[in-house]
């Protein structure tokens, strides 16, 4: 009898790490496609034209190094643990960080393209044959943005398709405006100078009250990173004066399991004050 229920607990158990083994890797089969699809859909955006297939063992070194590193300070094999939840947080946050940034920066020098656009518009000259002279002066991302508009039509693809796929890569409100604008004044005609001028002075505008929201909410982001560096900076006080004391929480596992939960309420606390500070305009 006894034979059989351990034998019955052993299949159990071992039917239990066979589903968790084949959950974990098409777990993490799906995170990797995303991952990956997600990597080269933000390059391609940004005109990193990199091969996946030597970033993918540049980014696996980087991190194996940084968790041996980490395992070998704490002195403890479960210290890796803290580390590897991060990295596998981080690339999501790094691309969405990329790809905010960039629009940020076309965004900035949209307004003065449209307002020289307008000019050259009012001396007589074409969109496109204005287009190519303004991009040719500008610089990235807007440069090659527009850029890949003008050669989009010249390999035969129409205005307003083109228009679209801009739309579609900088998927921005003000963006938006500008495509709009060109899009109706090259179905229907009419006086695209005016409305251009209009639209650089409603962007302008807008840039300038985002400067101000952001000069208003800066003490916020101020105190979401004071937030994070306080407990590192105290935990290095402590090390100094209580090393023995301190010496549990980097070589126990209910240290370190202290240490995950901090982490983890940390990044809520952060997001949480700039969800707070964040103001759409």
């Amino acid at each position: 009898m006894d034979i059989l229920i351990f034998a019955g607990f052993s299949g159990s158990i071992a039917l239990a790490v066979w589903w968790l083994l084949g959950w974990t890797e098409r777990a993490w089969a799906r995170y990797e496609a995303r991952m990956r699809d997600e990597t080269r859909r933000t390059l391609d955006a940004s005109f990193l034209f990199l091969d996946m297939a030597q970033l993918r063992p540049a980014a696996a070194a980087l991190g194996l190094a940084l968790m041996l590193t980490v395992a070998w300070m704490a002195g403890r094999w479960w210290g890796v643990l803290p580390v590897l939840a991060g990295l596998l947080c981080a690339p999501p946050l790094i691309l969405r960080h990329m790809r905010q940034r960039r629009a940020q920066r076309f965004d900035a020098q949209l307004p003065d393209l449209v307002q020289a656009l307008a000019g050259a518009l009012r001396a007589g000259a074409g969109v496109q044959p204005a287009l190519r002279h303004l991009v040719a002066q500008s610089s990235p991302p807007l440069s090659q943005e527009f850029g890949l508009l003008l050669r989009e039509q010249r390999l035969g693809l129409g205005f307003q398709d083109a228009l679209q796929q801009l739309r579609i890569r900088m998927p921005t409100e003000s963006c938006g405006l500008v495509v709009s604008a060109l899009g109706i004044a090259a179905r229907t005609g009419g006086g695209l100078a005016d409305t251009l001028e209009g639209i650089a002075q409603t962007l302008r505008a807008r840039q300038h009250w985002l400067g101000r929201v952001e000069a208003l909410t800066a003490q916020g982001r101020m105190q979401s990173r004071i937030m994070a560096g306080l407990p590192a900076a105290l935990a290095l006080v402590l090390v100094r004066l209580e090393p023995e004391a301190m010496a549990l929480m980097w070589q126990t596992w209910y240290g370190w399991l202290v240490l995950s939960a901090i982490l983890v309420l940390e990044g809520v606390g952060i997001v949480w004050i700039r969800r707070v500070s964040s103001i759409e305009v």
